[in-house]
């Protein structure tokens, strides 16, 4: 079994009700348990600034899967959910980043694990943060000291867990 920390993103549709239902299909996924989810995050887009705000949050699994096995597991809730792959960092109905899985680094042609960017996201470490405060991205540091270094100001968070 590996701890595995999902990041999860939305601007188009109703953003929150899209993380709810991805939350609920991640609970559908074979040979992974659900543990914890981050409370919600508007945040100002990456990239195109001419695009909604995000929600985001992230979620805390135990899985079975491989990484590989899961981000195809992943991929399939995006698809579900009107997932379009046109602009980098373009609007989305739904996104879901696999960001760290336990001290494991991955680096294949579909997957780097810790999350390429995590480190210098504040929508990513500040929900991550709040379910783990003790985490570290290997390569990077502990999250609680990355966050001193960025700016989190345009984050509100908008539910409770």
């Amino acid at each position: 079994m590996a701890r595995v920390y999902i990041g999860l993103g939305s601007n188009l549709g109703d953003p929150p009700i899209q993380i709810k239902s991805a939350l609920d299909s991640i609970t559908d996924i074979p040979e992974t348990r659900l543990l914890e989810v981050s409370s919600f995050y508007r945040s100002k887009p990456v990239g195109p600034q001419d695009q909604p705000e995000y929600i985001n949050a992230v979620a805390l699994l135990d899985t079975e899967l491989t990484p590989e096995a899961l981000l195809d597991q992943l991929q399939a809730i995006e698809n579900i959910h009107g997932r379009e792959r046109k602009v980098r960092w373009g609007a989305r109905t739904l996104d879901l980043d696999i960001l760290l899985v336990e001290d494991v680094v991955i680096c294949t042609s579909r997957l780097i694990v810790p999350h390429p960017q995590m480190h210098c996201r504040g929508f990513v470490l500040l929900p991550l943060h709040e379910i783990e405060p003790a985490a570290v991205i290997t390569g990077k540091g502990m999250v609680r000291d990355l966050l001193e270094e960025i700016d989190t100001s345009d984050l509100c968070k908008i539910t409770a867990k």
